[in-house]
């Protein structure tokens, strides 16, 4: 006996060989192309824009790559300096107090109860 997933009941269901070995999503039916893209167009018409279009800002992937790729011994998550630092020690300081945190409250949950 062949089975095969229901999508109303949620549940496996018998079925015939040719529908278990066809699964939802994948039938033959389905064109193997990708429909056309709504928003790959910049925002103004070229022949509005000019020679060159206009976007969102500079391109700052080599500035980055240069910082990131320079090997002066200092870790990844610090590079960039005083931020890197204040994000990192104060995501430290957060989980070292929650930490503790979670350790007090199993202590007082094992004190039997005083009544």
């Amino acid at each position: 006996m062949y089975y095969k997933f229901s999508g109303v009941t949620q549940k496996l269901t018998g079925s015939g060989p040719a529908a278990a070995y066809s699964p939802q999503g994948l039938r033959s039916g389905v064109p193997a192309e990708a429909p056309a893209m709504v928003f790959a167009t910049p925002t103004k018409i070229a022949s509005q824009a000019g020679s060159t279009l206009e976007y969102m800002g500079v391109n700052r992937v080599p500035e980055l790559q240069r910082l990131f790729q320079k090997s002066d011994g200092i870790p990844i998550h610090l590079k960039r300096g005083v931020p890197d630092r204040l994000l990192y020690r104060t995501t430290m300081a957060l989980t070292i107090g929650g930490a503790l945190y979670c350790l007090v409250a199993l202590y007082f949950a094992a004190q039997p109860n005083k009544k």
